[in-house]
């Protein structure tokens, strides 16, 4: 069966960030009411053409169980990223968690670049430039916005 193992065995609160460029960490928690011998193991798939790969860096708590992982060298497509979460224990079968993710959105950008600002006394005022942040998938920089905020001290 699809949902085979014991109810509140899945993980809970599962997320992913991906930050400076091509890094991602996944981080989740046990199940409510999974036995205390559950590991949990994550696999992912970028896209239908890509392999399964499971997690190479995982992030254990105190009891040594899995609860998160860091991906390196992370790229950005189009289609949606496959992640599963499945568990083992001796005691009883655990259920699988399951999520397709939109990779650009949970992306924290960087902040831009060779940032500068020029004032002077005249009705000008200050002239402010920038660079786009570095970023895996933006290949446009009309497709940033920014704010600014200038505080007078």
């Amino acid at each position: 069966p699809v949902f085979a193992g014991m109810n509140g065995s899945a993980i809970e609160n599962f997320s992913c960030v991906i930050y400076n460029i091509f890094l991602m960490n996944c981080t989740w928690q046990a199940g409510r009411d999974a036995p205390a011998d559950t590991q949990y193991f994550l696999y992912w798939q970028n896209s239908r053409d890509d392999e399964e790969m499971e997690c190479e860096l995982y992030i254990k708590d105190e009891n040594c169980r899995n609860m998160g992982c860091i991906f390196q060298n992370v790229t950005i497509g189009t289609e949606k990223a496959y992640f599963l979460v499945n568990g083992s224990s001796k005691d009883s079968l655990i259920q699988f968690y399951d999520e397709y993710i939109d990779l650009y959105k949970i992306e924290i950008l960087t902040a831009p670049l060779n940032v500068t600002a020029h004032c002077t006394g005249d009705p000008v005022g200050c002239i402010i430039t920038w660079h786009p942040p570095l970023t895996s998938h933006v290949e446009k920089a009309k497709c940033f916005r920014y704010e600014i905020s200038i505080q007078n001290k």
